[in-house]
């Protein structure tokens, strides 16, 4: 997963010093020499770096070591070593729920970082959510131009009012939320998943998903080469084809809404420090700046007013693009995954 948006980002300014005070009463905290924060490294590590890195740093007078890659066995097998070498880690997918169920991160302090205004189902008492992406629909505008295009999935799936060669992922999450929208089912009813019913609506489409990807650079491609009019995929790729003036758009209706999450290791000695760190990227200026390059935004409510005002549409977070859209259920998917996925891999091959 109330405070007043513009006020707060007018506090943080330019290098969040309004938040570099301890609270009166605090005792003074021992500052290392350095911190350590785990992540998935490339463009990202290079944002990281000009961003969240850079502030903490000024703020604090403390270097950030950055490691990589995002890595659940290890994070486990550092808590139970009683040592970990991460101060906060980036934390994958589903794991988000496993970690709090194996007690393996630290409860975050809401004294230290401040979520107000964050939507409910980006407030988490033992992770961080820093950004979301969307599967969603991606289509060519030369097909669907002037807003044509399906919006939602019973749409997608009428293949007579919206003709053309289409490309699924070959993977039962968010295809199967996708059938049961597509057959009627509400958003806020998706949970849990008639795997049956969505099974039904799924046979219905199969004939004329031409290529189901398996990479997320493929639906991109497919739509760029011209080989489907319309693909589901991350809002990333198709962020990027935007950008650079491909034929390419995102709709964001009924697209899956994940989240980027962030946590602290249980026992890690610079504990505190972590918490700092996180505040830091509460920050709406330079959540903008990962919004802005990568189309992940963050949830401070004033981040918004720092970006471009044509790149907002892109993202999955803008106002306007997050109502139409839904969470995927990571709680039903840890429990149900491996059941989907058997049956999924069984209906595959039915080919």
């Amino acid at each position: 997963m109330t405070n007043h948006p513009r006020r707060r980002s007018m506090l943080l300014g330019s290098a969040g010093l309004a938040l570099a005070a301890p609270a009166l009463g605090q005792p003074a905290r021992a500052k290392p020499d350095r911190i350590v924060v785990n992540a998935s490294g490339g463009a990202m590590a290079n944002i990281f770096r000009r961003t969240y890195f850079a502030e903490f740093e000024k703020l604090h007078g403390i270097r950030v070591v950055d490691t990589s890659p995002v890595d659940f066995g290890k994070l486990r097998a550092m808590v139970e070593s009683g040592n970990p070498e991460w101060t906060v880690t980036e934390i994958g997918g589903q794991d988000a729920t496993r970690v709090k169920q194996m007690n393996l991160v630290e409860p975050l302090d809401a004294s230290i970082i401040d979520r107000s205004g964050y939507p409910a189902a980006a407030i988490d008492s033992h992770v961080y959510v820093s950004s979301a992406y969307s599967t969603a629909l991606g289509f060519r505008t030369d097909v669907f131009p002037n807003g044509s295009q399906p919006k939602g999935w019973a749409q997608f799936w009428d293949v007579k009012r919206f003709p053309g060669p289409r490309s699924l992922r070959n993977h039962p999450v968010d295809n199967l939320e996708f059938a049961l929208l597509a057959d009627g089912v509400p958003k806020d009813r998706l949970y849990p998943l008639d795997m049956d019913r969505a099974f039904r609506k799924l046979d219905e489409i199969r004939p004329h998903i031409v290529v189901w990807w398996t990479t997320g650079a493929q639906p991109a491609q497919l739509l760029v080469d011209k080989e489907v009019v319309l693909a589901t995929g991350w809002n990333g790729r198709f962020f990027e084809l935007t950008k650079s003036g491909a034929t390419v758009a995102t709709e964001f209706a009924e697209g899956s809404l994940k989240s980027s999450v962030f946590g602290i290791p249980r026992g890690t000695r610079q504990a505190y420090w972590g918490q700092q760190f996180i505040q830091v990227m509460t920050n709406p200026r330079l959540q903008a700046v990962y919004a802005t390059e990568l189309s992940y935004a963050g949830f401070n409510p004033a981040t918004m007013d720092f970006v471009p005002e044509e790149v907002r549409p892109l993202l999955p977070a803008a106002p306007g693009n997050l109502e139409k859209q839904f969470w995927l259920d990571v709680a039903w998917w840890t429990e149900n995954g491996a059941k989907a996925q058997e049956r999924w891999n069984r209906w595959m091959l039915r080919r």
